[in-house]
Formats: C-alpha cells, structure tokens, sequence
C-alpha cells in the first residue's frame, strides 16, 4: 500500500493589514479585467487596493473609506478581506489613510505602509 501525504491548510487570522497600495493612473484595461466600469475622468484617476485579516473587516474599511472621502467603492469582500476604491490620487489616499488609521487607533490592527506605483 502506498503512503498517501495528508496535507490540512487552515487560515488562522490575525488582526491586519496585510495590503495597502494605490496605483496611480491606472492602464483602462485595468478597470475592465477587475469588473469596474470607469468613466471619461479615470483617465487621470487612481486605484486603491487594501486586503485585511479577518476578512469581515473589509466592510468596515469599506465604509470608512466612502465616508472619508470622494473615492468611490469599487469593490468590497468579506470573504476574501478585499477593497478597492477608484477616484482621483488624493481621494484614493484620504480613504485608504482613513481605513488604515480607523483600523489601527480603534481597533488596534497592525497596519502596512501606503505604498504606490
């Protein structure tokens, strides 16, 4: 008999931030292979892509993020713990400062950096 390797995945959440990342002037393309439609002013516009552990925390964020700023939510998942907001590079970065500090003052989440491309 064959000896068959048993291998058992589980996720065990920690309070974080793992991604925080703004792409500024995204290629069009972008906006259609990740399922949002952009208007005639994303030509000059940005992306905000933030994932969080546990992933139910990305509704808060999500709500953070709109009421925070102009941005626009351009997708949330509380499965996966992902968001994305669209709008111009300065309301792309005020939504995702905002999530961020929410996440690390009230609810004392490690956090990441910002980072951009």
């Amino acid at each position: 008999m064959e000896n068959k390797q048993r291998i058992i995945q589980e996720l065990v959440p920690g309070k974080q931030v793992t991604l925080a990342h703004i792409i500024a002037s995204p290629d069009p393309i972008m906006y259609s292979k990740l399922g949002l439609k952009p208007g005639v002013e994303e030509s000059r516009a940005a992306l905000g892509i933030v994932t969080v552990s546990p992933a139910e925390t990305a509704i808060i964020m999500a709500d953070i993020g709109m009421k925070s700023s102009a941005a626009q939510l351009g997708f949330v998942d509380r499965f996966s713990g992902s968001v994305i907001v669209t709008g111009t590079v300065s309301e792309v970065e005020s939504s995702l400062e905002a999530m961020l500090s929410y996440v690390k003052q009230t609810l004392g989440y490690f956090v990441v950096p910002i980072t951009r491309t």
